[in-house]
């Protein structure tokens, strides 16, 4: 009989989720409406096909593509941010951040002109059963993306004041929010404005 061992690195054993876990039950609660958003959406289609596509057809697609850049290049810098605290460069960290903080402005700045855009058109949450649900879906976000915004300048005048030396959980777990807001994006955006 061979004897068989169990190799376990170190690297194994300190996985972790980023972050604590009160903001990963925050993160899950929060997919879980989106979810519910994402399938009523997909659901009511299925029902009114031509309302949607109509609908569809009045959304400013390059404004959702300029959306989805600005936020995926924001969690990038987010990204990248993280990695530098933990190497004690905090005025490159701060740097980042508001780098990050800026393209999220551009989000905003797009989907409130497109907002504005279908105002003028006369189309707003009453419009129909489309709408009600893009407005309900997209001004949901839009509310989790400014909350995004608190968290990373709170984060950027931590590390402004020197913080997260002996943690950065705190940091982890704000920039997994921001990740979060990002990739409900990458799903609404197909399914709203392309699919």
């Amino acid at each position: 009989m061979s004897n068989l061992s169990l190799v376990v690195s170190p690297k194994s054993i300190n996985k972790r989720l980023p972050g604590d876990l009160a903001m990963w039950f925050f993160i899950l609660a929060e997919l879980t409406v989106f979810s519910l958003f994402f399938i009523a959406f997909a659901v009511t289609e299925q029902f009114n096909g031509e309302m949607f596509h109509a609908g569809k057809s009045m959304l400013h697609t390059v404004a959702g593509l300029i959306n989805t850049l600005a936020l995926i290049t924001s969690s990038f810098l987010v990204v990248l941010s993280l990695k530098f605290v933990s190497l004690g460069k905090n005025q490159l960290t701060v740097y980042l951040l508001i780098l990050s903080i800026v393209a999220a402005c551009v989000y905003m700045a797009t989907k409130l002109w497109e907002y504005n855009q279908l105002f003028v058109m006369g189309i707003d949450i009453e419009t129909n059963t489309f709408f009600t649900l893009y407005f309900l879906i997209t001004g949901f976000h839009f509310l989790h993306v400014i909350l995004g915004i608190v968290i990373l300048i709170c984060i950027a005048v931590n590390v402004k004041k020197g913080g997260y030396k002996e943690s950065i959980t705190g940091f982890e777990a704000g920039a997994s929010y921001w990740h979060m807001v990002d990739l409900v994006w990458i799903i609404l955006f197909p399914l709203i404005y392309i699919l």
